[in-house]
């Protein structure tokens, strides 16, 4: 069942993150945990090489289907630390900001499951701002598929190496993707531009080099009237010979 994402008030951001996460199923419900989390990091529409990428030990089996599609086995994830060593780090890195995520009520269930199981008295929403860039794909391109996949191949962005889903390339494959949605520029240096106008541009005109007139010779204005009588008349006259 589709998890509905809780009304809070608003919180004040100042960073966009595109965030994705893996877990070992569909339903936090039947236990399953959150198994990796990608993070990246976009200021004035470009996206920045700052990031958040950890693998977690879920300690739960991987669902064969889940496996099918990230590929990361618990035989791998065996070593990796526990949610709750790392959770601080993670609201660290994205508490204040607004988190684009695709299909978030999935990601947001998770996220707010895992925090629950560490003890947190507070869910994600409390923390951050929570986009859900699969709602503004279905409402820009209504009846049309709106997976990453589609987006990619519509935006005309490459995602050849897209083998396997994985959070973190599946995080900076949705900042190229909310880009292209979102389009346009949309923070100027209003700064730079102001400097450029407040100084004033004067010419010197006694700079300029001295104009060459060039006057027709007799033959010449012979020949221009010879050309306006016989393609001028009386009822059509050329205006500037009336």
């Amino acid at each position: 069942m589709k998890q509905e994402i809780k009304r809070r008030k608003s919180v004040q951001t100042s960073k966009l993150i595109m965030l994705d996460t893996e877990t070992t199923g569909l339903r936090p419900q039947d236990g399953h945990r959150i198994i990796e989390i990608g993070a990246v990091v976009v200021m004035n529409r470009e996206i920045t090489n700052e990031h958040y990428h950890q693998y977690i030990n879920p300690q739960f089996a991987v669902d064969a289907e889940a496996l099918a599609v990230h590929g990361l086995s618990n035989e791998f994830l065996s070593d990796k630390p526990l949610f709750s060593r790392v959770v601080d780090e993670f609201i660290e890195f994205v508490k204040g900001s607004e988190l684009v995520i695709h299909n978030a009520a999935f990601d947001v269930g998770f996220i707010n499951h895992e925090l629950n199981l560490c003890g947190k008295d507070f869910e994600i929403e409390d923390l951050c701002k929570i986009t859900d860039s699969l709602d503004f794909a279905k409402r820009k391109h209504p009846g049309a598929k709106n997976n990453l996949d589609a987006l990619c191949k519509r935006y005309g962005i490459g995602n050849e190496h897209r083998t396997l889903h994985g959070a973190l390339l599946d995080s900076e494959i949705l900042a190229q993707v909310y880009l292209a949605m979102t389009g346009g520029q949309t923070k100027l240096n209003l700064e730079n531009n102001q400097s450029q106008n407040s100084q004033s541009q004067t010419f010197n005109l006694d700079a300029l080099p001295e104009l060459i007139k060039v006057s027709a010779n007799q033959e010449e204005l012979e020949q221009h009237q010879a050309w306006l009588e016989k393609h001028g008349s009386e009822d059509n006259p050329f205006l500037w010979n009336q």
